[in-house]
């Protein structure tokens, strides 16, 4: 499983004449550094944009998918299963669907090319997996809890904000995470929405180097090294609240 990494980082390190070595170097003997000197001259506005999106996009995720989950879980409003059911559905919907869709839609708002419809198009996506996730962690925080609030005078928006929200930290990280993971690592959206924007996400700056007649493989490794950076750190960061985050709502004591 980690091969692929360390092949990512030893392309990244060789040089254009030696990639087509047999058998290639498994070591980057004459290493380079001209693929990350490549990242940091052309490819740093694309990595901003990539971040502005993943954090727009786990803002409004968190925004939409928290209240939700708190209505369904504790609220008992009516169609709750069949609105659940339906974002469950949702999650099925092929992307490139969703994309095509997209496109009309922003063509006529005009909001084509633009960081927030990419925003907006990746939070489709994490909203469901907000809901269900934030539903089932939810459903296991004690009534009593929320009973004691109300009798203290909470209404329910404060019952939600000062209570339910600080006991869901495992599942907000979760959340929070993997609706970063899509965001960043998004590319039929990007490509669809936004290839012709001056602000491109780095799955397209990664795309520029690839075409007919060039495949800059140098460049291209050295990006997604650099690309995959803030994924491993963010992942190792938070494991612990993802694990107790994913498995929320599965056993009942």
């Amino acid at each position: 499983m980690l091969f692929p990494v360390y092949w990512m980082v030893n392309v990244s390190l060789t040089r254009d004449q030696d990639m087509r070595k047999s058998p290639p170097n498994l070591i980057p003997i004459d290493g380079t550094l001209h693929g990350y000197s490549t990242v940091l001259g052309q490819q740093l506005p694309f990595l901003g944009t990539s971040l502005v999106v993943g954090l727009g996009t786990v803002v409004l995720t968190l925004a939409l998918s928290a209240p939700a989950a708190y209505s369904l879980a504790k609220l008992g409003p009516r169609g709750g299963g069949a609105m659940s059911f339906v974002l469950l559905i949702a999650q099925m919907i092929p992307a490139i669907i969703m994309a095509m869709g997209f496109y009309t839609i922003y063509v006529q708002l005009g909001i084509l090319d633009t960081i927030w419809g990419l925003v907006l198009a990746d939070s489709t996506i994490a909203v469901p997996f907000g809901v269900l996730i934030f539903t089932a962690f939810m459903r296991g925080i004690p009534d009593e809890l929320l009973n004691a609030a109300r009798i203290d005078g909470a209404s329910t928006w404060r019952t939600f904000t000062a209570v339910v929200m600080p006991v869901s930290r495992n599942s907000v990280v979760t959340v929070s995470l993997f609706s970063f993971l899509w965001a960043w690592s998004d590319f039929l959206f990007a490509n669809t929405l936004d290839g012709g924007g001056a602000a491109k996400p780095i799955t397209l700056g990664i795309y520029a180097y690839i075409g007919n007649n060039n495949q800059e493989w140098n460049s291209i490794m050295a990006t997604a090294v650099v690309a995959s950076i803030p994924a491993a750190v963010l992942l190792v960061l938070a494991q612990r609240y993802v694990a107790a985050g994913v498995t929320a709502g599965a056993v009942k004591d």
